[in-house]
């Protein structure tokens, strides 16, 4: 991609966080779920991986990605989403067909609940107090 005012290098930033790639077993179902849950968008780029393009101005024009492979490995970061109201991102998790494995509960600054994706991955969603 050409970037010849050095745009996309502005965005990015020093030691921040650029992009999260998730192991699914099941693309299509990966993105559809991730879809209907949280409304995010796709760039394909062949039969095992799809870009999680950004609906934020300013970012970058892809934050992520989902890899497709025969298995998820349980443990490793947990991903953290934000969320302007919490039960209803709940709602829309349990519709989508994740699994809400803790919460919601309190903790310091907010509430947040934990939930597994149709493959297994593990994520986390908050909401301020």
């Amino acid at each position: 991609m050409s970037d010849p005012s050095g745009t996309l290098r502005r965005m990015h930033q020093h030691h921040a966080i650029d992009y999260i790639e998730f192991t699914v077993t099941d693309l299509a179902e990966a993105k559809r779920f991730y879809g209907e849950a949280f409304d995010w968008q796709f760039t394909d780029y062949g039969p095992g991986y799809a870009g999680i393009r950004s609906s934020r101005a300013g970012s970058p024009p892809e934050v992520g990605g989902l890899r497709q492979d025969e298995r998820v490995r349980a443990g490793g970061p947990l991903v953290l989403l934000f969320s302007a109201d919490l039960e209803r991102s709940v709602e829309a998790v349990t519709k989508a067909g994740g699994t809400v494995t803790a919460g919601p509960y309190d903790f310091p600054g907010g509430r947040r609940f934990h939930f597994t994706d149709p493959s297994g991955n593990e994520l986390g969603v908050w909401a301020e107090a």
